[in-house]
């Protein structure tokens, strides 16, 4: 009988503020724990004052557009290894205390604009292990607070550089196990990466799959001449720039459907105003600086020659001067022989 009054005590602390039947809710951390249980959706009737809501290993494969509106002040969400194909954009727009969003393991394949708008307090966004074939110009209004983006394992071949550049916090960014086309598609990533752990950044870096001659490279080990035939093009350009360096203008090409131009080769190209590569600009500095070096070389050389033409001059005077009283006693032929030689 006690046994019995202890467990319905128990029961009575998990069930209490409305916890959906097969979570188990704690009050005392704010969690609600409906892990496992088989869920095709999110579960309704959730505690309002939940702070972390655990969804892992389940079957949910939509989210509706309301299916927060009862838990206004989650702070992680765990939605890890479901069925998730896609997520509708303003899904999570209601969480305006979000700090940690967790997708990975689940059947999405493209994040649509404005996904993850006002999560002005979202400092963790992890979309690994997906089927990603692309990713938005921006994820939406108010995100600009994401510290660390994670990216793994998805079929992402290029990434907008304009989408990096709207998270000027970031401090981590994991790119690995992903088929990068280092072409002129990728160019503009190339330069922020760069940029990126210049200022300290953390990455794993991209590695090249195609084309062939560039399977297995480093991105940031691939020349800038390798992008120097990148075509320019006009027709799909809109102009950005760099949210902390405006040193330059840029042109980005906008984002088209898949299969929508018919040259898939050149289709999407970033036209840039090619850089100068570091070598280049190093070899200039080296033609410069010897220039200048033989310049002075030479001007030394002539005011040497000149100084000594002056002084031989100089000494021939002295010595015509001095000579011809010595030898003034001496004989007519004497006399010649001396004024010739002289």
């Amino acid at each position: 009988g006690q046994w019995l009054l202890v467990w319905s005590v128990i029961l009575s602390a998990h069930t209490a503020h409305g916890c959906p039947e097969k979570c188990l809710c704690h009050t005392a951390s704010k969690t609600a724990d409906c892990k496992n249980r088989g869920f095709t959706e999110i579960p309704a009737r959730l505690p309002p004052e939940i702070q972390i809501l655990q969804l892992q290993n389940n079957r949910i494969w939509r989210i509706n557009q309301n299916a927060f509106t009862a838990t206004p002040l989650l702070k992680i969400l765990d939605l890890s290894n479901n069925s998730l194909s896609s997520v509708a954009p303003g899904a999570f727009q209601k969480l305006r205390y979000l700090q940690v969003l967790n997708l990975t393991r689940n059947l999405i394949h493209y994040i649509e604009n404005k996904t993850f708008s006002f999560l002005p307090h979202l400092k963790e966004l992890d979309l690994s292990s997906n089927s990603i074939i692309r990713l938005p110009e921006t994820f939406g209004n108010s995100t600009g607070n994401i510290t660390l983006l994670s990216v793994k394992h998805n079929k992402l071949q290029k990434m907008e550089r304009i989408l990096l550049e709207s998270l000027p916090n970031l401090k981590v960014v994991l790119f690995k196990d992903n088929p990068w086309q280092c072409n002129c598609n990728i160019f503009g990533l190339k330069l922020w990466l760069e940029s990126f752990l210049y200022r300290g950044g953390i990455s794993d870096g991209i590695i090249c799959s195609a084309p062939g001659i560039r399977k297995g490279k480093d991105l940031l080990k691939v020349p800038y001449e390798l992008f120097g035939a990148c075509p320019l093009r006009t027709a799909h350009m809109h102009v950005a720039s760099s949210h902390q360096h405006g040193l330059e203008q840029r042109s980005w090409l906008k984002h088209g459907h898949h299969g929508e131009q018919g040259d898939s080769g050149r289709a999407g190209c970033e036209p840039k105003a090619r850089p100068r590569p570091v070598s280049l600009r190093h070899a200039i500095a080296t033609v410069v600086i010897t220039g200048v070096v033989c310049g002075i070389v030479c001007l030394m050389m002539l005011a040497a020659a000149v100084y000594g033409c002056a002084y031989a001059a100089i000494t021939a005077k002295y010595h015509k001067e001095h000579a011809a009283p010595v030898r003034q006693h001496g004989t007519a032929e004497e006399k010649l022989r001396i004024e010739s030689s002289l």
